[in-house]
């Protein structure tokens, strides 16, 4: 395996991803690396990159070509000679949409759920992307979703070479039904989409998952043992996330099924656990709870 030594020492300056996350196009230079072979593009959303021996898996695409060529361009600069596979978090735009950018012997891997979601909503979700502002709409201009090369129901396992495994899951619905996990192994490094967050509210969306089954897949994601963990829209952190993610969703479950025992309104209970949780959880950055109260309402 090549890897470019000038692309690394990038690694060790630190990203701001706060900042980075309200940028739609993607920058070479937001490069860090996650674990001893992961790397991560800090943006909208963090790409992941997995560098084995012989091949590379990148894990979303950023939101359209533009951003697909800068992934690819990284990804080859970091080992020029191996196979690249390529798959996405969920059907979203900014996950998906820059496909077109890859080259075209990229090999695309996806659960068959996201990719019933893709063909159900995915053109759907760019048209309505790109309908918010000029710049989106000039990301996602002409953007046409191929077909995965490979789907899978529940696990596929890439050897990269090197003794460096991706893991690809679907342990079940969550912010989508669809949502994939990428396991690496041994870095034992999670690409978790939006199913674990650093400190930012679940959403479910549209049809997705349930806060039920949502806690479940976190239920199977406990199991892996991450260490590292690159979430898609907010910092990286530890494994802890994990556990802390699962607990947020659980008092949120729990505080608002009472709130619906004693019949108060999905509205009302919503005021109230936004003002609650606002002091409780300081330090994420809560805005209102009300649809995900909604989605425990409605279980």
């Amino acid at each position: 395996m090549q890897i470019n030594r000038s692309l690394l020492a990038l690694c060790l300056v630190a990203a701001a991803p706060c900042a980075a996350q309200n940028q739609p196009i993607l920058n070479e230079d937001a490069l860090k690396k996650v674990s001893d072979h992961v790397w991560a593009i800090m943006g909208f959303p963090n790409v992941g990159i997995v560098v084995g021996a012989n091949a590379t898996l990148v894990v979303d695409t950023g939101l359209g070509p533009r951003n697909g060529a800068t992934v690819a361009r990284v990804a080859k600069k970091l080992a020029p000679n191996n196979k690249l596979y390529l798959t996405t978090t969920h059907f979203h735009p900014e996950h998906a949409g820059g496909e077109p950018g890859f080259p075209p012997e990229t090999v695309l891997i996806r659960d068959k759920v996201q990719q019933e979601e893709m063909e159900k909503h995915g053109q759907e979700m760019i048209q309505m992307f790109a309908s918010r502002n000029e710049q989106q709409k000039e990301l996602l201009a002409n953007v046409k979703l191929r077909p995965p090369d490979e789907t899978f129901d529940k696990e596929r396992k890439l050897d990269l070479g090197g003794g460096v495994t991706a893991r690809l899951l679907w342990f079940g619905g969550a912010h989508t039904k669809g949502d994939e996990l990428t396991f690496v192994e041994p870095d034992k490094t999670l690409i978790s989409g939006d199913v674990v967050q650093n400190k930012v509210v679940p959403n479910i969306f549209g049809d997705g998952g349930t806060p039920a089954s949502w806690i479940a897949v976190l239920d199977q994601v406990e199991k892996l043992g991450a260490r590292h963990v690159l979430p898609d829209h907010s910092a990286i952190g530890d494994g802890s996330l994990v556990a802390q993610e699962k607990a947020f969703i659980a008092d949120l479950q729990t505080k608002a099924l009472d709130l619906k025992r004693q019949g108060v309104t999905t509205e009302e209970a919503g005021k109230r656990l936004t003002a609650e949780f606002k002091t409780k959880y300081a330090d994420w950055p809560i805005n209102n709870l009300t649809n995900f109260v909604k989605s425990i309402y409605a279980e």
